[in-house]
């Protein structure tokens, strides 16, 4: 694969609008893939936010790896960030957020001396990591419309979703700023990039290795191989003919290849994974 760089131009725009948000917002909810949660963050984010106080919203934790979910949380605590896995479609797990949130701000609000106030949070995220079912969960049966809030700009919109606890509206899709083929790759592999800005095959590819040295016996039950110590194109042949994909005349359909694994890959059926360990990085 070429050098691959990808950042949309209309980022400027969806980066400008966050900075708005930022001056009213007390804490800021990062939404990342808990299967690649360093990958799935973007790196201009830092720069934005400076000191704002953020949670690292460690979202599909139930798709990854339990003890390597965990080993991140370590790890971003020692880069001085707190984290919490998260599956944002359970709302058992949402009900964990609030009281995360204002034991992580309760030092603010007293070092600030303000008023008692909710909290006013901004979620930001890449695309698919949860962005979206993390705010329409918190905003699920419980939205009161703050209208008119004092300071506030009036074109952002305020919700009130707990009397502890506001949202300020999302500026929009935060793309992630790609400049290495394996950080574009992970990418791909989870959905959090439009599958047209890498070539499939590569993308594939780089699952089967994946899968191939960290995963073997599911790789293998998923498919129902006799083994996955094969060769690449191998591998493409024998699931192509367990899942039927095949034209006629006899040969594989390897595009129903990919987008058969990719979908797979993608919703959990080769149980808990990880794109990514603490050692990558």
């Amino acid at each position: 694969m070429k050098r691959f760089d990808y950042y949309p131009g209309h980022m400027a725009k969806t980066k400008r609008a966050l900075k708005e948000r930022l001056k009213w917002a007390d804490i800021v909810y990062e939404v990342v893939d808990a299967r690649g949660p360093v990958s799935t963050r973007n790196t201009d984010l830092a720069g934005l936010l400076g000191a704002k106080p953020r949670l690292i919203l460690m979202n599909k934790a139930d798709l990854a790896e339990k003890d390597e979910v965990d080993r991140f949380v370590s790890f971003f605590a020692s880069e001085g960030l707190k984290a919490l896995p998260l599956q944002a479609d359970s709302q058992a797990s949402i009900r964990r957020l609030l009281p995360a949130t204002e034991s992580y701000l309760e030092e603010l609000s007293t070092r600030d001396h303000r008023p008692y106030r909710p909290f006013r949070a901004l979620v930001v995220g890449i695309p698919n990591v949860g962005k979206s079912t993390v705010i329409n969960r918190l905003v699920e049966k419980r939205v009161t419309a703050v209208g008119d809030t004092p300071n506030i700009t009036r074109h952002l919109q305020v919700v009130r979703i707990h009397e502890k606890l506001e949202l300020i509206d999302s500026p929009g899709v935060l793309w992630p700023k790609i400049t290495s083929e394996l950080t574009g790759l992970k990418l791909a592999l989870l959905g959090a990039l439009k599958d047209h800005l890498i070539p499939k095959d590569e993308v594939v590819i780089h699952g089967f290795t994946l899968l191939k040295e960290r995963y073997p016996e599911a790789f293998r039950k998923r498919y129902d191989l006799e083994s996955v110590d094969m060769e690449i194109m191998e591998l493409f042949d024998a699931i192509g003919r367990r899942m039927g994909c095949v034209q006629k005349g006899g040969a594989i359909d390897y595009d129903r290849v990919m987008d058969r694994f990719l979908h797979d890959f993608r919703h959990k059926k080769f149980g808990r994974i990880m794109v990514e360990t603490v050692e990558d990085h």
